[in-house]
């Protein structure tokens, strides 16, 4: 009876724990959201940012911050509930007031950006590991707006020119259409706020950009070829953002019932990285296989000891 009570209890940790292994990995493998296209000045200065991350701004940025942007989807602010106005600073729009991206509020003319034409079509890549419900609202800066002074909210209209409910989340990317504002010219702000419906937080982002007549390629930054249709540009010239980027992060302010959604690559621009080993559940993943190989182990190697005494 001993025997067979052992050879029970091993057979149930090995088919039981690889079910349990991806509850428990999702649980703190948290990542949640940023613009990648226009770039964010939170993923163009992050790790995965490519040539981007090099640029003086982006440089500058990390200088400021005291640390990278290595959790470059996780700029949010809790219970704001609308009240984005009273609850984030001015001149803090960037970092939503957060210490922890103080960098990206930097007032400077260099930030990496996107090249866009007035009047136009924009869709946004919004990239995104894991699903959330909520209202994304694109604001972008007034004539005249001054990038040599710190972002604050009259700098904005009181309206979004696009607001979009619960868009689909495919490939890892939400992907929001819109008309742009025909009377914008020169260097501007693309600021996305995201105000989620499924948890109580809300996502800044701040999205350098350059309007440019259709056909016109001077002043400012040059286009690259490399970048969604070809409208990513860096200040330097310098090419856009590669998906060769990684990044391993776990963030632990979710709840288990989140489950994880696989990040790609979508129309020659990184959304996230795809690559075996990274992503912000590879950590979790990682040790969970580790788990499972030591559990496992340790109930065989009970298993064997009990055999050897009877």
């Amino acid at each position: 009876m001993p025997r067979m009570t052992a050879h029970r209890t091993a057979l149930a940790a090995a088919l039981l724990i690889p079910f349990a292994l991806p509850l428990w990995a999702a649980g703190p493998a948290r990542a949640h959201g940023a613009p990648t296209d226009p770039v964010s000045r939170a993923y163009a200065c992050s790790p995965d940012g490519g040539a981007d991350s090099r640029s003086a701004a982006c440089r500058a940025a990390v200088a400021a911050n005291g640390a990278p942007f290595t959790l470059w989807d996780n700029l949010r602010v809790a219970d704001v509930g609308g009240r984005d106005r009273q609850v984030v600073p001015d001149g803090r729009l960037c970092s939503g007031g957060l210490a922890a991206y103080q960098g990206l509020d930097l007032a400077r003319s260099d930030w990496p950006v996107t090249s866009l034409t007035p009047g136009g079509r924009l869709t946004m890549t919004y990239a995104s590991t894991i699903p959330h419900t909520g209202t994304f609202k694109l604001y972008l800066t007034r004539p005249g707006y001054d990038p040599s002074k710190p972002l604050t909210w009259s700098d904005l209209p009181e309206r979004p020119f696009a607001e979009v409910t619960d868009p689909a989340l495919t490939n890892g990317a939400y992907r929001i259409g819109a008309t742009l504002p025909s009377d914008r010219t020169g260097r501007h702000v693309l600021y996305t706020i995201w105000q989620n419906s499924s948890t109580t937080d809300t996502y800044y982002s701040c999205s350098d950009v350059v309007f440019r007549a259709a056909g016109t390629a001077g002043g400012g930054a040059s286009p690259s070829a490399t970048g969604r249709r070809g409208r990513r540009a860096a200040a330097s010239g310098t090419p856009t953002p590669s998906a060769d980027g990684r990044r391993a992060q776990a963030d632990p302010a979710r709840t288990t019932a989140e489950a994880a959604v696989t990040p790609s690559v979508s129309d020659g621009v990184p959304v996230a990285s795809t690559a075996a080993g990274s992503g912000p559940s590879a950590p979790m993943v990682a040790g969970g296989a580790a788990a499972v190989l030591v559990l496992t182990g340790g109930a065989a190697l009970a298993l064997r000891l009990r055999l050897r005494r009877r």
